[in-house]
């Protein structure tokens, strides 16, 4: 599929429709991530293979997903 092609598909006249589904969209990965992450923990996965599998760093993927968070 041509990028145009893609433009046309997803070219929504009111931005704030758009923006939303975006925002689904990027809550919905990070569920999705966080699901295959622990999957791949329980499986025995090093930081690294599954830094390698997302294309980012070992340390940034266990800095996210490799202890609770203390946001408050």
């Amino acid at each position: 599929m041509e990028s145009s092609d893609l433009d046309e598909q997803f070219h929504i006249a009111a931005p704030a429709i758009g923006l939303r589904a975006v925002g689904a969209l990027h809550r919905l990965a990070e569920r999705v991530e966080a699901m295959h992450v622990a999957e791949a923990r329980y499986e025995g996965w090093s930081w690294e293979q599954i830094g390698d599998a997302l294309g980012v760093t070992r340390q940034s993927v266990h800095l996210k997903h490799g202890r609770p968070r203390n946001d408050v």
